[in-house]
């Protein structure tokens, strides 16, 4: 007896799958092969349906990890901004870090008069600091001496005084600005070497407001968009930058000059000088909300800085 060949055709059976917001579902898969009933030509390939392919479910997105404060950290290049008594032996000190900013720390002991702290925590000296804890105010584990630089005496000291209020009154803290911290270093060098307090103070005042992201453009007018025109007399909006004055302003007037002088750091014209020094005591003093600033009111009365 002859064998009879049997047409196969492709037929699909349900396959449970987990498609994500719905749960568990049958889907149509190709599967098995059946028996077919329709006849056959020998010659001919049977032909094969397949289903349709089903798309994958959308990948989920993960959200990025939270930014943390790390529990430990270790050899950090710091200085010390301002010390304060905190119960009867510590103190709270306040450093400016290269990587992790303005930071706040419990040093347990230092009051005490054989403690290794007391003769290290020191403004305006280089140091390696370590510390722990995950709040705002965490515990100094650490903090060694690195040297190198020289200490800050008379007019310089004021200065530098000057500066650590400033950082300590407009950062806000664990705000990393590690140009800033370059910049604060360069700026300790060059009082120390008796470069002009001046013109160093503007370069930094004007530094710190470009980092913290409040400076304004101040080569670019507000009005016209066009570039400030040396030879005409501008104020300068604390949020938006200069303009030209109206006659009932009473903001600091400045030339446009003395704009393209600050904004290329040339501060060698007195007139430059003088009327950077009252644009920049405005605008820190819009940006610190009126708070007085004490030691610029020593500075002030000692040199007219």
């Amino acid at each position: 007896m002859r064998e009879q060949s049997v047409p196969y055709a492709v037929t699909a059976q349900p396959v449970t799958v987990f498609v994500p917001g719905q749960g568990m579902a049958f889907m149509p898969l190709p599967a098995t092969l059946a028996r077919s009933d329709a006849p056959r030509n020998p010659e001919v390939a049977p032909e094969v349906v397949t289903a349709p392919a089903v798309a994958p479910p959308p990948a989920i997105r993960k959200r990025p990890p939270p930014r943390t404060v790390g529990t430990r950290v270790h050899g950090q290049p710091a200085f010390v901004l301002h010390s304060y008594p905190y119960k009867e032996t510590s103190l709270i000190v306040e450093l400016m870090t290269r990587d992790f900013g303005r930071v706040a720390l419990i040093a347990k002991g230092a009051k005490r008069p054989h403690s290794q702290l007391r003769g290290v925590l020191q403004t305006f000296q280089p140091l390696s600091a370590g510390w722990t804890g995950k709040n705002e105010l965490r515990t100094l584990t650490d903090a060694d001496w690195v040297g190198g630089m020289l200490p800050l005496e008379k007019t310089a000291l004021l200065c530098g005084f000057y500066l650590n209020e400033l950082l300590v009154k407009l950062l806000a803290r664990d705000d990393a600005h590690p140009a800033l911290f370059n910049h604060y270093v360069a700026t300790l060098n060059q009082l120390a070497h008796n470069e002009s307090p001046p013109i160093v103070l503007r370069k930094f005042e004007t530094a710190l407001l470009r980092e913290t992201g409040v400076a304004a453009d101040l080569t670019r007018c507000t009005t016209t968009r066009a570039k400030v025109l040396a030879d005409v007399q501008y104020v300068v909006e604390p949020e938006r930058g200069p303009r030209p004055v109206l006659a009932d302003d009473t903001a600091p007037r400045v030339s446009g000059k003395t704009l393209l002088d600050m904004e290329r750091e040339d501060y060698q014209d007195p007139a430059t000088q003088a009327q950077s020094k009252q644009l920049m005591r405005y605008l820190l003093a819009h940006h610190l909300n009126g708070a007085p600033l004490n030691t610029r009111q020593i500075l002030i009365d000692l040199m007219q800085l």
